[in-house]
């Protein structure tokens, strides 16, 4: 898969979502690319290569979020993104650094798991397809799930029964095998049993149990057996739950975890966003959470330490950090040097231009204006959006922005919003039709508030 992502391509596939900011392209698909060249090298200069780290410079809404995203699916690497200002130093109370780590194994673990479960999906579905057959037409002396609902199936009159009264015939389970194969019996409902977890959600000093490294089921093991309840559902539903169970069944936890921690520690991706919040020095002291004592808790993480995990040991010495914000009050050179050492590449974001509004409301795949468009039609009304409307639109979000607070491309969801939404609110009432929306159509919702500093610094 890698190999396939050349720098050119990487950038080719963020140019589909994203508009503009072509030298943040260029590093993030340079750092990508890096890291397949890295597999290629010997084992103990690979173990050298450390990844570069990345700080985004730039406004809100600029796409520094949207780069890092679209990377980590492209890569389909493990990935999330948190607040600086959700971590505090050691000795608050507060997150710990190192739970952004846990947290990315955790969505690494159910990556794994999913491309596992999709390894296993049709012997899963068999398996789930003969208990339900046992729920529906039980076989007989063998256990039940649930009561058998074959009397609203042969209308009410009885197969050959054992003593119980609760099995069916070979015949008549063959026909029911090929009922459920040909979905018929979807809407029916049936009574199965699903498991209840023995630990439900708590929290210790601002903490939550996954965050503590420990699993408490785990380790009492059959001390304390999950519960099962039974559940009345229709038969698609239980065909979607048992399908699951027998996935996980199929499934070697050992190995969905060793997978999923080699690919955080090879492949993961860390966003840190708003950094800019925890940058510079106090001048006073108090009893308050200093921003450099967070930023030298962050420190070890990126410099490469190992965190703990219920999963086993990461290493954080090849995960790639995307660090980004706004620095319009701090700049780069507050964090302290250690920090800004571990982050050596730095990309300035610029600031959206008219003709950038214009292209983010038409090019990517899922345009503000497409998706407006797609909502509309599902009540029967076909919305068009003329050339001179864009510009319009695109017009008033630069000017509001550059003559107020600037927050880029979130800019246009406000003015759309407003500018549609008489016709979001009758839609359902108007019936089906065609409505073209042209430069008077925007002004005459847009106009007065424009024209208004005062109103427009509240509205837009």
């Amino acid at each position: 898969m890698l190999e396939e992502l050349t720098p050119a391509r990487i950038v080719a596939e963020l140019d589909k979502y994203i508009v503009g900011q072509e030298e943040a392209k260029k590093c993030v698909a340079i750092a990508l690319r890096n890291r397949y060249r890295r597999q290629k090298l010997p084992p103990e200069m690979r173990e050298e290569v450390l990844p570069k780290n990345i700080l985004l410079i730039g406004p809100t809404g600029v796409g520094k979020t949207e780069i890092a995203r679209r990377l980590a699916k492209l890569a389909n690497a493990p990935f999330i993104k948190v607040e600086a200002t959700r971590y505090t130093e050691v000795g608050y109370v507060g997150r710990d650094v190192e739970s952004m780590v846990r947290e990315l194994v955790e969505n690494a673990v159910r990556m794994v798991k999913a491309e596992k479960r999709s390894e296993v999906e049709q012997q899963a579905a068999r398996q789930a397809e003969e208990r339900l057959l046992d729920i529906l037409a039980p076989r007989p002396g063998r256990g039940r799930e649930s009561r058998s609902p074959w009397e609203a199936i042969f209308g009410g009159y009885g197969p050959e029964q054992g003593q119980d009264g609760r099995w069916v015939s070979d015949d008549q389970r063959a026909i029911i095998r090929e009922k459920l194969r040909r979905k018929e019996l979807e809407d029916s409902m049936v009574e199965i049993e699903v498991e209840e977890s023995n630990f439900p959600g708590f929290a210790i000093a601002g903490l939550g149990a996954e965050e503590l490294g420990v699993n408490l089921q785990d380790m009492l093991g059959n001390l304390l057996p999950r519960r099962k309840r039974k559940r009345l559902v229709t038969v698609a539903e239980a065909r979607r739950i048992l399908t699951q169970q027998e996935a996980d069944k199929l499934i070697d936890q050992d190995t969905v975890a060793a997978l999923a921690v080699q690919r955080v520690e090879q492949h993961g991706i860390i966003f840190i966003d708003e950094i800019d919040k925890i940058a510079g020095r106090e001048k006073g002291a108090g009893p308050d959470v200093s921003r450099e004592g967070v930023q030298r808790d962050i420190l070890p993480i990126v410099e490469g330490t190992v965190v703990q995990t219920k999963y086993g040991p990461v290493k954080t010495d090849h995960i790639l950090f995307i660090a980004a914000g706004a620095f319009h009050v701090s700049k780069p050179s507050d964090l302290i040097p250690e920090l800004q050492g571990r982050f050596p590449i730095r990309v300035e974001m610029k600031s959206l231009t008219k003709t950038d509004f214009e292209r983010i409301l038409t090019e990517p795949r899922h345009s503000l204006l497409r998706q407006y468009a797609a909502l509309l039609k599902t009540e029967g009304v076909e919305v068009e959006f003329l050339s001179d409307a864009i510009a319009e639109i695109a017009e008033i979000a630069y000017t509001v922005n550059t003559q107020g607070e600037d927050i880029g491309a979130r800019r246009l969801h406000t003015i759309l919003e407003k500018v549609l939404q008489d016709l979001l609110f009758a839609a359902p009432d108007i019936g089906p039709q065609r409505i073209k929306i042209d430069c008077r159509y925007v002004r005459e919702r847009l106009g007065d508030i424009v024209q208004n500093a005062d109103v427009r610094a509240y509205i837009l």
